[in-house]
């Protein structure tokens, strides 16, 4: 072996500190453009296979009792259940329109769609395997995403292009209320007490603080933190909270307590949805114009790793994570 070789080899291997080099299960990375999910091997950090879903997958959920990966399918009104330990698709559920968005209430009692396109939100109750309708709520243009509470009674959702926050009351099936945001509101964050909620800014460089205590929702803060603020992930533990900024090419940390930012990290590509692994150390993202998962080290600030993935990669998810909340 040649000696430059050999240098580019303890280069490259140095680049993946061993704590990153013990993951093990596999990681979910869902490409929008291509109806795949990619299934990444850590211990290579290659695609190892690819998963063939329904058209137009846009996001993908790992339910709160781990024993699924949920990918809504907006373009074949299909959800894609999908074991996270062994990448095997355990089941196709049909006739659930335009799932754009999705999300298990905590107690997983209720189950809420975002239908993206034809501008509604779909509440099914669940009872541990089927998924029964029980209100279609039309909203404002373009549903985006949502956050339940931690007592499975409110759902926050976005609407994209009327640029609001609606409130949606799960036991009764009603809209409780709506406030007007800033331009592009994309994901929505819920803080561990319920009193707040945080809203990024596609369309702008800034995240919404919303008071939710009362009976009407005022904003009490705006954060700046990068152009195209717009996905949230809990880093943890219970005191901050990562926010992509897809323009900016970054990734911001934020301390719950004080909502001010105390990080920032590079995210090349247009980072979108991110996950944390497990330990916090590492933080994985969707670079979506860039056909790549990004691997960022949060102690030296640096991408450690790129792994090439499908067209327009979305969602991420690992049972190999850090609390998400």
């Amino acid at each position: 072996m040649s000696l430059r070789l050999l240098a580019g080899l303890v280069v490259a291997f140095s680049l993946v500190p061993g704590v990153l080099r013990a993951q093990t299960l596999p990681i979910f990375v869902l490409n929008s453009l291509d109806a795949s999910v990619s299934v990444i091997d850590p211990a290579s950090w290659t695609e190892s296979r690819r998963i063939s879903t329904g058209k137009e997958p846009h996001h993908l959920y790992l339910t709160p009792d781990e024993k699924s990966i949920i990918v809504a399918n907006a373009g074949s009104d299909s959800l894609t259940f999908i074991d996270p330990r062994t990448a095997e698709i355990q089941r196709t559920v049909r006739n659930v329109l335009d799932p754009y968005h999705l999300r298990f209430s905590p107690d997983m009692k209720w189950f809420v769609t975002a239908g993206n396109r034809l501008h509604h939100v779909d509440l099914y109750r669940w009872d541990g395997a089927t998924l029964t309708l029980a209100k279609r709520i039309p909203t404002g243009k373009t549903p985006s995403h949502i956050w339940i509470d931690s007592r499975s009674t409110t759902a926050y959702v976005t609407m994209q292009d009327s640029d609001e926050l609606v409130a949606i009351d799960l036991g009764t099936q009603v809209l409780k209320w709506r406030i007007k945001t800033g331009a592009l509101p994309a994901d929505v964050f819920g803080l561990p007490d319920d009193r707040q909620v945080l809203v990024g800014l596609t369309g702008s460089d800034s995240v919404e603080v919303y008071d939710v205590s009362g009976a009407a929702p005022r904003l009490a803060q705006k954060i700046r933190t990068g152009a195209g603020a717009h996905a949230f992930r809990a880093a943890g533990d219970r005191r901050h909270v990562y926010v992509s900024n897809r323009v900016a090419n970054t990734i911001s940390k934020l301390d719950l307590q004080t909502l001010q930012v105390v990080g920032d990290y590079p995210a090349p590509g247009g980072p979108d949805c991110i996950e944390v692994l497990a330990g916090g150390r590492y933080v994985l993202t969707t670079s979506r114009w860039a056909k790549r998962l990004t691997v960022i080290d949060t102690q030296t600030s640096q991408v450690v790793r790129q792994v090439r993935v499908g067209k327009s990669p979305h969602g991420v998810w690992t049972l190999d994570h850090a609390p998400r909340q």
